[in-house]
């Protein structure tokens, strides 16, 4: 078994370095990171100029460019390793609702997934990583032995987030959905030294669902969160009315 590491935060992460030391247990472990935060990137590939890729003295992979750029580096620059399973995180902050569209976390999970390669993303529901970095990898064992243990027929995408909680608080896991933000978000205005205006895209609205069920109050109670994702984007329900809305029409 052979298990590729990503992440968006980051080579030098602790989340990361915690992340393989779980997986080497159960798996040959590479990881490929970005050289520093890249938290936000999402789905975005490097195409204005050329990739540097090289090994740390930890024994990791450093890239210069995004997650997704990671997973394909880690694909095909690397021939000598074909993962079976792909994994990224532990993020230093949750990715649950409307962040997952933005999470570069949930991303390289999801640059596998396009490829066929079961991935699963992992987060830690706050940004206090070493206050809760021993329930982080309890959290990531429990998901991964099962997971390896029982692995799923065909690919899947997973969305893990862990609660902030102390080790001995682990309620379990649960399948959840995603929740939802206010889709309001901060900006906040500042200038630079030169007096000109600048801005900072400020923190994720407050939370708009957290409805039992969701992956925010899965959380909240104390449970790993494990949400399944798709890709798919079509819109069904409104493909009948779209055929009737354009009926009759020609070019």
């Amino acid at each position: 078994m052979n298990i590729l590491i990503s992440n968006d935060d980051g080579y030098l992460a602790q989340g990361i370095a915690i992340l393989a030391r779980v997986a080497s247990e159960f798996a040959n472990v590479r990881v490929v990171a970005p050289e520093r935060n890249r938290s936000g990137a999402s789905n975005s590939l490097t195409l204005d100029r050329p990739l540097s890729f090289r090994a740390a003295e930890n024994g990791f992979y450093y890239v210069t460019g995004t997650p997704t750029d990671c997973i394909h580096l880690g694909l095909h620059a690397l021939p000598d390793f074909k993962p079976d399973l792909v994994i990224s995180g532990i993020n230093h902050g949750a990715n649950m609702g409307d962040d997952t569209l933005y999470s570069g976390t949930v991303a390289a999970a999801t640059e596998a997934f396009l490829m066929g390669i079961p991935a699963v993303a992992f987060s830690l529901n706050t940004h206090k990583f070493a206050q809760y970095s021993e329930t982080a990898e309890q959290a990531a064992w429990i998901v991964l032995s099962h997971l390896l243990k029982n692995p799923p027929i065909a690919p899947v995408l997973w969305n893990v987030n862990i609660p902030a909680v102390a080790p001995d608080e682990l309620q379990g896991y649960k399948t959840t959905r995603l929740g939802k933000r206010h889709h309001i978000q901060n900006v906040i205005a500042s200038t630079n030294p030169r007096g000109e205006a600048i801005y900072w895209i400020g923190a994720a609205g407050d939370v708009s669902d957290n409805e039992d069920g969701t992956d925010f109050a899965a959380c909240e109670a104390g449970f790993i969160s494990i949400t399944p994702l798709q890709i798919d984007l079509t819109a069904y329900r409104e493909m009948d009315y779209l055929r009737e809305y354009w009926r009759g029409m020609s070019v």
